[in-house]
């Protein structure tokens, strides 16, 4: 950790540009154990649930009544472990940022580089490389895995059937939007404790008050367009339509927070 904040130190004042800010910060994500673990197990719970996921729906579905299985979307069963990745995507992104609170090291990485904005936005893009690399990773292990589990004992998807292959990969490219949010959030609360509720809160606790609404909001939290959107091969009544609308709007809301955090990072003392 040490030489990774001293890194961008050696370059001249005014002379380093964002691409030697992104390689210390590459150099320091890897050097940090607690977010190594935490997409470690995103990887392995998205593979393990989508698998688990699947050898239940493939053992129940001689049992299945007709309105199941019309419902039965396999694509879409095999990428259960979604329902954890994004946590974890999320406290990775937000670790990335409250970490370096935590230990006190953001006064290190201040020091080397006072561009605080151009910073964030190293921060961002290692960040994006390494979780939408690793998400889509484990969201197309989830999806081959599940599917050669289903195949044999109840109806299954592969890569080439329409909307397979799009699902999959927005899939993977929706947990880098997460944990992009999770950034923002760590640049703004914070603390780890802090921002971690707070994101909590937006993906998971949020689409069970919105479910109280009239008018189904609950079609636009994360973890819901997740879910019934872009993971989505059929259509679901009420949701957004499979497709880039909730790639798109999980955009505007990560770089929000993005630009919320960054904001404050700018303003506040270290």
């Amino acid at each position: 950790m040490t030489v990774s904040a001293t890194a961008t130190a050696t370059i001249p004042p005014g002379r380093y540009r964002l691409v030697h800010v992104m390689r210390s910060e590459w150099t320091k994500l890897r050097s940090v154990r607690s977010v190594r673990w935490v997409l470690a197990a995103m990887v392995a719970g998205t593979v393990a649930l989508g698998v688990t996921d699947c050898l239940v729906e493939s053992s129940s579905w001689a049992s299945m009544t007709a309105a199941s299985r019309a419902r039965f979307d396999p694509a879409n069963i095999s990428l259960a472990g979604l329902a954890f990745a994004p946590l974890a995507a999320g406290i990775a992104g937000v670790l990335v940022m409250s970490g370096e609170y935590g230990s006190g090291l953001i006064r290190s990485t201040l020091a080397a580089v006072p561009r605080r904005r151009l910073l964030l936005a190293a921060k961002a893009a290692v960040l994006t490389a390494v979780t939408l690399v690793l998400g889509e990773a484990a969201v197309f292990a989830s999806f081959l895995a599940g599917q050669a589990v289903l195949a044999g004992r109840a109806p299954h998807a592969t890569l080439a059937q329409p909307g397979a292959l799009r699902a999959v990969a927005l899939s993977g490219a929706y947990l880098a939007l997460l944990a992009l949010l999770g950034l923002g959030l760590g640049a703004a609360i914070r603390r780890s404790a802090g921002a971690v509720a707070a994101y909590a809160g937006l993906v998971l606790v949020l689409p069970y008050v919105l479910l109280a609404l009239p008018g189904n909001p609950a079609r636009f939290a994360p973890e819901t367009m997740l879910a019934s959107s872009v993971a989505a091969v059929r259509p679901q009544p009420h949701y957004l339509p499979p497709g880039w609308e909730g790639l798109a709007l999980m955009a505007v809301y990560a770089a929000a927070a993005l630009a919320a955090g960054g904001w404050l990072l700018s303003r506040r003392d270290a």
